[in-house]
């Protein structure tokens, strides 16, 4: 089958399926006759199966990876699994920062909605703003210094 039809049956566009025969991901046949690439049954199985790995976050270079295993006949479902562990807890981290950033972001809406506005000086941009790393800066630490065990002890 032709880019065009590939990309047909799997519902993504001709570039798609280009830019992963660029990068080696899929292999067609060239044509003697008239220089088309034919893509076969396996490159479309490959091609979905990069499809439901992007999906799940995995990365162009972890696909190769991946493939790499399954080329030489070797099954790659425990690394998979190890690959998605470490996704899994990659994106645990980044959700723990980003419910953090809410909740400075939540706390700046509801204290900023009671400061006037006031006009930049030579020093000040925005007081809102400039006033938030300093406070932030000192909660944090007052916040480790609390949890910090004390050399009495």
């Amino acid at each position: 089958m032709r880019v065009n039809q590939l990309a047909k049956n799997l519902n993504i566009t001709g570039d798609t399926v280009r830019f992963y025969t660029r990068i080696g991901l899929l292999s067609p046949v060239k044509s003697s006759v008239n220089g088309y690439k034919d893509y076969s049954d396996k490159d479309q199985s490959r091609m979905q199966f990069i499809l439901s790995a992007r999906n799940l976050g995995f990365s162009v270079d972890d696909i190769k990876v991946i493939f790499s295993r399954t080329d030489q006949g070797e099954s790659a479902c425990s690394l998979v699994r190890k690959m998605i562990q470490q996704k899994l807890e990659e994106t645990e981290k980044q959700f723990e920062e980003m419910v953090k950033l809410r909740r400075k972001l939540s706390n700046a809406v509801e204290d900023w909605s009671h400061k006037p506005d006031r006009a930049p000086t030579g020093n000040m941009i925005c007081h809102l703003i400039e006033g938030t790393y300093t406070e932030s800066s000192q909660l944090e630490a007052n916040r480790e210094s609390s949890m910090m065990p004390s050399l009495e002890d």
